[in-house]
């Protein structure tokens, strides 16, 4: 195991590790310019290296414009000048989540904003395949003029491979392989085994969330959002869940049922199931669901499972789960699975009526359905808390 998946491990509860990983690359480009320049220059985003003063920062604040819900913070800010004008660089990092919110408009307007710079450059890596195409061309449309790039962390990789000569970028390149950062554009036998098995694994998912098991949903919380459970959800946040609101706002206050962390890092872990609750970070009754969700945790330790309830601002929330691993010794999996889902719909049921001063059926839940997701901008991220 790398130097830095080891400190990464010392993090108790939801591990970060796009900030980690974001603080290791910005730190080692900080110390390393001609590695940065040499990566620029080779995706054609910059046609020279004659800078005269280079900044490199992290995690850097900026308020929201008039048209933004909230303020935004870049993973990466590069500032470069050469003593005449100054070109701009936000990068945005993404190892397992994606941009599931339109995040990369907001922080274009951002630098479109920004006073006496030359070139603004907005660039957005990922681990997995997240196509921005509608962006490429011609980058939101905006004056002054946002040059926008997509790579792949693998690129990055290859890149670094060169220049591997210290320690420091060879823990970076463990770290990476260790995190799947390193695949390049080729099948493995662990992508040909999951095609010709997904149909399957499908199938037996679906029946754990059959019309039985929504009826019971429904029945506990005032309905099952309509296309739940679907691929998109899947897709975009790596579970596969029936879920619905709480909160007019819609995705202020929710909950799910079903099976999150479906893209584990390592291929030994397994996928959890079990029930959600999640508030979000802008919800007008916040502070009131997070002591109570604070009280759960305090008086079930061994039951629930807390997700940044002490982080703001953050996406919070509780978990009752078990591992897919627990139901592998069961002769029938598919029953013992629904009989947990139906134990999970239970537990939080009787945990809202006992902990919970609230309204908690303050939308439309027949009307809802699963596109509105794609509507709203600010939907959360997939919050899994590790073990």
């Amino acid at each position: 195991m790398s130097l830095f998946s080891n400190l990464l491990n010392l993090h108790s509860g939801n591990k970060p590790r796009e900030d980690f990983f974001t603080e290791i690359v910005a730190y080692f480009l900080s110390l390393n310019n001609d590695i940065l320049f040499d990566c620029l220059k080779h995706h054609s985003i910059i046609s020279d290296d004659n800078y005269s003063s280079i900044k490199i920062s992290t995690q850097q604040k900026h308020q929201a414009l008039p048209s933004h819900y909230d303020d935004s913070r870049f993973d990466i800010v590069v500032e470069l000048s050469n003593g005449l004008s100054t070109d701009v660089i936000f990068i945005e990092s993404k190892i397992g989540a994606k941009d599931g919110n339109n995040a990369l408009k907001k922080y274009a307007e951002i630098l479109s904003n920004l006073p006496n710079v030359r070139h603004r450059i907005l660039i957005y890596i990922t681990r997995d395949y997240d196509p921005k195409e509608e962006i490429k061309t011609p980058a939101f449309n905006l004056e002054p003029k946002i040059s926008f790039y997509q790579l792949r962390w693998y690129q990055f990789y290859a890149r670094l491979q060169q220049h591997a000569t210290d320690i420091l970028a060879q823990e970076i390149l463990i770290f990476m392989r260790k995190n799947g950062m390193s695949h390049t554009n080729q099948f493995s036998s662990v992508d040909l085994l999951t095609m010709v098995n997904y149909n399957k694994t499908l199938n037996l998912m679906e029946s754990t969330l059959n019309d039985e098991i929504q009826q019971e949903f429904k029945l506990a919380f005032g309905g099952v959002i309509k296309g739940a459970a679907s691929r998109t959800q899947w897709k975009w946040d790596e579970r596969y869940i029936i879920y619905t609101h709480f909160s007019p706002s819609v995705w202020d206050l929710w909950c799910g049922l079903g099976y999150f962390d479906l893209n584990p890092i390592n291929l030994t872990d397994y996928p959890y199931l079990g029930i959600f609750l999640q508030v979000s970070h802008r919800f007008g009754q916040r502070a009131k669901i997070i002591e109570s969700m604070q009280k759960i945790i305090n008086d079930k330790p061994n039951t629930w499972t807390p997700v940044n309830l002490k982080v703001l601002p953050a996406w919070s929330g509780i978990f009752y789960r078990k591992s897919l691993q627990d139901f592998l010794s069961e002769e029938n999996h598919v029953s013992a699975i629904k009989l947990f889902f139906q134990e999970s719909i239970k537990e939080l049921k009787t945990v809202q009526e006992q902990y919970f001063d609230f309204p908690w059926k303050g939308v439309s839940i027949e009307t809802a359905t699963e596109v509105d997701k794609e509507e709203d901008p600010n939907i959360s991220p997939s919050l899994i808390a590790s073990p």
